[in-house]
């Protein structure tokens, strides 16, 4: 009889107790432990199991839990009789930053103090007899939500001492989530006022700490050691290239295989391939996602579930108000091509508005992309090396998601937006300048970056507008954009799959004041550089008749728009 399955569960003692679906991943503590490196990193998308593991760990061996062999019984770990002896044996501190997400810097300051200030609270029997003097019982009730930030800095170092001396053990600390609030901060506008708090925090905790035994912290990203990290040598980083614990988050394909046995759903493992499969760690590939993996065993459907976790708003953010080149490449991604790029594991969020590699070491990092290949090519210091890699969307559900976001990049104006796609398919010249009107005064503003406005670089608007005509006509058309053709480079082509309906060829030019009047001016110097650049070559190779060929010319100035059309042999309408 199939195991029930509990969505949501993150305390491993409740999973076990209840005897929910799991998959043994308890050889990690195994792993982790005979590694014997003294504080790890480990980097792994959202909704990897990095939570459930870091309580996995916590009730093995905390003290809190001495004697509770019950809940490792016919798993991995207790078949290792030397680890039996291991089992609730240490003091441990686990701490998460999973729900730290405000939007300042104080009321995020606020929300970390709030949760050492709690930790404490466990401890407060420490205060009783002679174990601190008065000046250390003083600093222990001086921690609070309004602390310096010198004793937010000690305390977690300050508590490693006190519980040292109660029972004598050095203490393992386990920060789970660890770089969500610095992902708020980069969001929200605060980076810089954060970094110096956090990196002070983790400096004392994990570097200067003698009184520390093991520790492991968790998360999405490695964040570039400068921002960070610059004083922690001590640091084992575990990225998603990395050959260790390369089985220990998410699931295997024997591991999804196994599951869909159980619950009589073996005949859909095709289905289940092609939505969740994708992820590699180290040389490992066929990882699946986890919460996608439990959600289809509950409700036997495919779906997008890992991609619906959280509002994506960073992703969406890079991606919408990112340069021409971030918008061309993510064109190639949502066309089904792959991206070849340099990538960087250490992510410098103080480039991500103008380094087109921190963008995709990011979505890398966080499991929106997957590597095909990869070349390395330089040492670039400790651990590191820059190589060009080969990267292709992850797989369906994460293209599904993809386009969904780019649908709600239009919200605002969808109804404008989906009549002007009407108009387009029936060539409607009027009604697609009606429509292209509301939806641009709309569109300019959302693909705006602040540095270069969208009025005057246009490519800021039309290769958003690209992605949403990849997304709205894919089943029709394939849609491409800056691509050599002729003797130049033409804005968009759509070329139609099935071979009764038109081809088109989009230019969008800015007037010029100068030497075009009017916007009519404009629109006609579009559609003249469509014909002599040659752009229709590349349809004409493929058999497409010159009078299946629609040519438009879109024609800027400001918010205003003026569309223009003409076939391969009429004149301008």
């Amino acid at each position: 009889m199939a195991r029930t399955v509990g969505i949501g569960h993150q305390d491993f003692e409740k999973v076990r107790m209840k005897q929910n679906f799991y998959v043994d991943k308890t050889h990690f503590i195994k792993e982790w432990w005979e590694a014997d490196d003294e504080v790890t990193l480990i980097t792994r998308p959202r909704k990897f199991g990095k939570t459930l593991n870091m309580s996995m760990v916590e009730k093995f061996f905390s003290i809190a839990y001495a004697g509770r062999g019950d809940l490792f019984e016919g798993l991995s770990i207790w078949r290792e009789e030397e680890y039996r002896d291991l089992q609730g044996c240490y003091l441990v501190i686990a701490i998460s930053f999973a729900d730290v997400k405000e939007t300042s810097f104080l009321q995020t300051r606020k929300k970390i103090c709030q949760i050492i200030e709690n930790i404490y609270a466990q401890y407060d029997f420490l205060l009783k007899g002679d174990l601190l003097n008065e000046r250390e019982k003083k600093n222990f009730q001086d921690i609070s939500v309004d602390m310096e930030d010198h004793e937010a800095s000690y305390s977690l170092k300050m508590l490693s001492d006190y519980l040292f001396r109660f029972y004598g053990k050095k203490v393992i600390i386990l920060l789970d989530e660890y770089d969500t609030p610095m992902q708020e901060a980069y969001v929200n506008g605060y980076w810089d006022e954060l970094i110096s708090f956090i990196r002070s925090l983790l400096n004392a905790t994990f570097k200067t700490n003698p009184y520390l035994e093991r520790a492991i912290m968790t998360g999405i990203t490695r964040i570039s050691k400068e921002s960070i990290f610059s004083d922690l040598n001590n640091l084992q980083v575990v990225t998603t290239t990395s050959e260790k614990y390369a089985d220990a988050f998410g699931f295997t394909e024997a591991e999804v295989a196994a599951a869909l046995e159980e619950f009589d759903l073996s005949d859909r493992m095709q289905e289940v391939k092609q939505w969740y499969d994708g992820f590699t760690f180290g040389s490992l590939t066929d990882i699946y996602n986890p919460w996608s993996i439990v959600n289809y065993l509950d409700k036997k459907k495919a779906g997008l579930y890992w991609t619906d976790t959280s509002s994506n708003r960073l992703v969406g953010r890079l991606i919408r108000r990112g340069d021409r080149e971030v918008k061309k490449a993510f064109e190639r991604l949502m066309a089904g091509e792959h991206l070849v790029t340099p990538i960087d594991e250490q992510i410098v969020y103080e480039q991500l508005d103008t380094n087109e590699w921190a963008v995709w070491s990011l979505l890398l990092a966080s499991g929106y992309l997957k590597v095909v290949s990869y070349e390395t090519y330089e040492e670039i210091g400790d651990d590191l090396r820059e190589a060009d890699y080969e990267l292709d969307l992850t797989n369906l559900e994460v293209r599904r998601m993809f386009g969904g976001m780019i649908k709600g990049w239009f919200a605002k104006s969808r109804a404008d937006y989906n009549d002007f796609i009407r108009a387009l398919l029936l060539n409607d010249l009027k009604a697609m300048n009606v429509y292209m009107n509301r939806v641009s005064a709309e569109m300019f503003s959302s693909f705006d970056t602040g540095r270069r406005p969208s009025k005057k670089e246009p490519e800021r608007f039309y290769h958003g507008f690209v992605l949403g005509l990849m997304v709205e006509l894919a089943d029709r058309y394939v849609i491409t954009s800056n691509r050599e053709s002729g003797f130049g480079r033409y804005d968009v082509m759509l070329e139609p799959r099935d071979r009764a309906d038109d081809a088109m060829i989009l230019e969008f030019k800015v007037q010029d004041g100068e030497d075009e009047a009017e916007l009519s001016d404009t629109v006609k110097a579009a559609l003249e550089q469509i014909d002599q650049k040659g752009y229709a070559a590349d349809l004409i190779a493929k058999g497409i008749p010159g009078d299946k060929i629609r040519k438009y010319g879109f024609a800027f100035c400001g918010n205003e728009v003026l569309i223009g059309s003409q076939s391969i042999d009429t004149e301008v309408r």
